[in-house]
This record gives C-alpha cells, structure tokens and sequence, in this order.
C-alpha cells in the first residue's frame, strides 16, 4: 500500500479506497471528525503484522485541514477462529495546529558516500509532537530486601501519546517515503509558520528540549506508531 498526500477530499477518499481498509467507515468517521472542515494534504498508511497464525491490520491516517491535524486510528480483531466475525475499533484525535510542539523527521540513506542530490530516501520516520493525551504506565514498586514483603506501592510514568510512523522503501515502495516525506514537509509549514509568535526565551527552550528528547528516543528503527 501507499500512502499518499495531496490537497482535495477526493484524492483522499481515493488513497482510502486504494489502502482496503474499509474505507467507508473511515470516510464517514473523518467526515464527521473535520466537522465541515475542507481535508488538506494527507498521509495513509498501512501496516500489517503476522502473529504466529493470525494477521493483524492496522491504519493510520493524517489529515491537514484548515487549523487542524486529523489523527485517525483502525485496528481490527477477529472474533472467532474462522475469521467470520470481525471488530473494527476507530479512534480519533483533532489536534490544533498552535498545539503542535514538534515536527520530527529521521532519514536513513544506504551507501551515504555515493549520496548525490536527488538520491531517494530509504526510510523516513516521522514524529509528531502535541499536548495531547497521556500514557501512565504503572508497575509495583520494588524492594531491595528479598525478606521484605510490605506494600511499597506503585512507581510509573506519564507521558504524552506522542505519533510515530516509520516508512521505507522496502516495505512500503518508494513512492511511499516520498508522500511520508512531503506529509512532514506540509506538518512543518502548518503548526510552524515564519510569522512565529512572541515566546519567552525559557519558556520556549524547556518546550523544546523536552518534546524532542521525548520523540527523539523512540525513533529506534522498529518503532512504528505511538
């Protein structure tokens, strides 16, 4: 599948129906979520993973409209060992663009030494950073002593569900990387305008250094969505 960005609601609604990924129900669930809101570029991708003996699809859809990032989300599940019976679960985020604190791009070219302007891209990994939902990760607290067996509590952390979707070549086409690629390009231009608005100076620098620490660390090359 590849994923495609571009500036109208059909050419959306295309790259849906091209992914096969019930494209309907996503139509009518991101028609509902912009709310009237004219679709702008777009990224689609989909992902497929193998367990054992089950197959397991998922869908990520990004789309710019207006003032806006769409964040769409499918996953399906089978209910029954023949596969008669299916559950399709959409979740979506409507993020404001003056929300957006990063926009983060790793590239990956093989045999860097004979790079030459133009050469395409291997893999492109994109992250994409907001105040938006929180991930509180919890575990029972530990104890040194092996003897002890009282109540410590809990210890986690907390943090922000950040998006991270990696694309390549190779398993995704060429073609792919380049949409993913021109996707980042339209992110940075949208929630990052020239005209910037005046910041204080430490207010911005503790933003920046912790979005960036926060997505930079998990663009290990077998991250694939936060």
């Amino acid at each position: 599948m590849t994923p495609l960005s571009s500036a109208s609601a059909p050419d959306l609604h295309t790259a849906l129906t091209r992914a096969g990924f019930y494209p309907k129900i996503l139509a009518d669930v991101i028609d509902e979520a912009l709310d009237g809101r004219e679709p702008g570029g777009h990224l689609v991708h989909l992902e497929t993973h193998f367990d054992q003996h089950e197959v397991h699809r998922h869908i990520t859809v990004l789309v710019l409209a207006e003032d806006v990032l769409l964040v769409t989300h499918v996953d399906d599940q089978q209910l029954d060992e023949k596969g008669k019976e299916v559950m399709a679960q959409i979740s979506t985020e409507l993020v404001q663009l003056s929300k957006v604190t990063t926009v983060a791009t790793s590239y990956v070219y093989h045999q860097p030494q004979n790079y030459r302007s133009g050469d395409l891209v291997k893999e492109l990994t994109l992250g994409i950073a907001w105040a938006g939902a929180q991930r509180i990760d919890l575990a029972p607290a530990g104890c040194p002593d092996p003897e002890c067996d009282a109540d410590h509590g809990y210890t986690g952390t907390s943090q922000q569900e950040d998006l991270v979707l990696r694309v390549s070549a190779e398993a995704d086409g060429a073609n792919a990387v380049a949409a993913a690629r021109s996707f980042a390009l339209a992110m940075r231009r949208a929630s990052a305008p020239r005209v910037t608005e005046t910041r204080t100076p430490a207010a911005a620098s503790v933003s920046t250094t912790e979005v960036r620490g926060r997505v930079g660390s998990r663009f290990g090359r077998n991250t694939h969505q936060g």
